[in-house]
């Protein structure tokens, strides 16, 4: 037997070579699957399901195509590097999100629990890293010198501030009963949990904590700006807000970002509340064969509920939206982590 080693310049350049490939990846099957045929079927709508043949396969294909062909335009008194910056920090924001979330036993990108000064904040890095397309949203609004894109970005960004703080409080009562923040730890505790006494199916923490798995699906739709919280970005309100400068592939950025971060949210919520890519009695390599087939149905399970609320409720008015978050969302949040804590101390 040969062995072959692997520097970690050679391992760096791979894996980041698999993450830049996820996400555009992501965006083309949430796209394809839900946002042309789900929803084509849904509102029976024809035009998506007849180019290219066989179910409309080309429709998708079209899409990206039409958005390189376009002509780059830049505002003549926008800022310039800002313009063109901001919507690479929005798909960045994605890339970091997918380097923390486990496939399996000894798959993912990047392991936080092997340092010291990190161990054990994979759900903390997830969440921060994940609202760093705020500072994105910003840059697009401000530096393209219109009116429009700048107020966008202003209710955008507010409207992600606040649907941040329900998104990281629905993940405290997961972190309080699993007792770790590792995205890891949270997948073992759920594969190898008891339902009184009965391991048949592990410890799914969707069971206990489904106030927090709603909550968590709400806030993200609300972090997307999909329908009904798509308020920022509506055509009729600020015509297509902080984005109505963009075009061509610029534009193809934000539409890789929205839906990369969809199926990045609905990783971290079949992670955390579903147990990630765990299959009961199944450990080792047969994990790691297993573990990424399970986890991308279960991914796909929670991105057919994001995009069935998308093409189901009409859109909320900005008050509404801002409502919804420090009305109810915030509060019943901290009341499912004060429930959880007395829970937990009690049993």
């Amino acid at each position: 037997m040969i062995a072959i080693e692997v520097g970690w310049g050679t391992t760096l350049a791979i894996k980041t070579a698999v993450v830049l490939g996820i996400v555009p990846l992501t965006a083309l099957i949430l796209g394809y699957v839900f946002l042309l045929k789900m929803m084509s079927h849904m509102q029976s709508r024809l035009g998506p399901m007849d180019p290219g043949g066989f179910h409309g396969w080309y429709q998708l294909i079209g899409d990206g195509i039409k958005f390189l062909q376009k002509e780059d335009i830049m505002p003549g008194e926008a800022d310039r590097r800002v313009f063109a910056l901001a919507p690479a920090i929005v798909v960045l924001s994605t890339f970091l999100v997918f380097v923390v979330i486990p496939a399996g036993p000894r798959i993912r990108v990047a392991s936080l629990d092997s340092v010291k000064m990190f161990d054990g904040v994979g759900v903390f890095y997830a969440l921060a890293v994940s609202s760093l397309s705020v500072i994105g949203v910003l840059m697009a609004g401000w530096a393209s010198s219109n009116k429009y894109a700048l107020l966008g970005a202003l209710r955008a960004a507010a409207q992600l501030i606040a649907y941040e703080l329900p998104l990281v409080l629905a993940v405290v009562g997961v972190v309080i009963q699993a007792g770790t923040m590792s995205l890891q730890g949270i997948v073992h505790f759920q594969q190898t949990g008891s339902l009184f006494g009965w391991s048949g199916i592990g410890f799914p923490l969707i069971l206990t904590q489904f106030v927090g798995f709603a909550l968590f699906m709400v806030a993200s739709q609300a972090e997307l700006t999909q329908p009904p919280f798509d308020m920022p970005v509506a055509e009729s309100e600020l015509v297509a807000g902080y984005m109505v400068e963009y075009t061509g592939f610029r534009f193809l950025f934000f539409f890789i970002g929205e839906f990369g971060t969809a199926f990045a949210f609905a990783a971290l919520a079949a992670t955390l509340f579903l147990g990630g890519w765990s299959v009961p009695w199944v450990h080792c390599t047969a994990a790691d064969f297993l573990g990424p087939a399970v986890l991308f149905a279960k991914v796909m399970f929670v991105a057919f509920l994001m995009f069935w609320a998308r093409f189901t409720y009409p859109r909320f008015r900005e008050d509404q939206l801002q409502a919804i978050a420090w009305k109810w969302l915030i509060p019943i949040a901290l009341a499912n982590i004060l429930l959880t804590g007395v829970l937990k101390v009690a049993f």
